[in-house]
């Protein structure tokens, strides 16, 4: 069982999301609150796996309430859940410690496959949301060696593909496949794999052979 925060101010977006995710057998709403305030006060006791965050909120920012809400419960996984995908918000949520970026309008079986990728592990981009990575202006000053199945497995990693999807997928041990994304997150400087993806994508190493 998935438990899951909703942090929302909208009152009918909450409504909805919590009607659609109880609907699957695999999630359960620890809670549905309307600032990070309240998610604050309640992310102890609800001891959410994932937390479904929005970045338009009164009072503390979604962005801002990131770092407080993983010092508050480490084990979380954050996904921002917004109608904004400018690169400046994604790259700031990723910066500030979230796994996944879903927009407002995606289908319930897509918030559901960013749920499970990050309480699995991973991260979860939503396909408009790396596009928008993918085409952001590059910093040429910096480079960065990658061994062609570190690329490959951090194509995989960009794709939202799973540690056993990528081993299948490569004929790999999944062992072998944390060993690459361990060693792709240091050479990067990323403390997870959605940090990994983006700054790879900054540098321009996503679409290098």
């Amino acid at each position: 069982m998935i438990r899951v925060l909703i942090v929302d101010d909208h009152p009918v977006v909450r409504e909805g999301l919590v009607a659609a995710l109880e609907d699957e057998p695999e999630f359960r709403v620890a809670g549905a609150v309307g600032s990070a305030e309240d998610a604050l006060n309640v992310v102890a006791t609800a001891r959410p796996d994932v937390i479904l965050l929005d970045l338009e909120l009164p009072g503390l920012s979604g962005i801002e309430a990131i770092p407080r809400l993983a010092a508050a419960l480490p084990g979380a996984g954050i996904i921002i859940l917004t109608a904004y995908d400018t690169d400046e918000r994604v790259l700031g949520a990723v910066k500030a410690g979230a796994r996944g970026y879903v927009l407002k309008g995606a289908s319930v079986e897509e918030i559901a496959r960013a749920i499970r990728a990050v309480h699995g592990g991973g991260s979860y981009l939503a396909s408009p949301v790396a596009a928008k990575i993918l085409s952001q202006v590059r910093s040429p000053g910096r480079t960065t060696t990658l061994s062609a199945r570190e690329r490959a497995v951090l194509r995989e990693v960009a794709a939202g593909r799973s540690t056993k999807q990528i081993a299948r997928a490569l004929g790999i041990t999944e062992r072998t496949v944390k060993f690459h994304v361990s060693s792709i997150m240091n050479k990067l400087g990323a403390d997870n794999r959605a940090q990994a993806v983006a700054e790879a994508a900054r540098r321009g190493l996503l679409d290098r052979s």
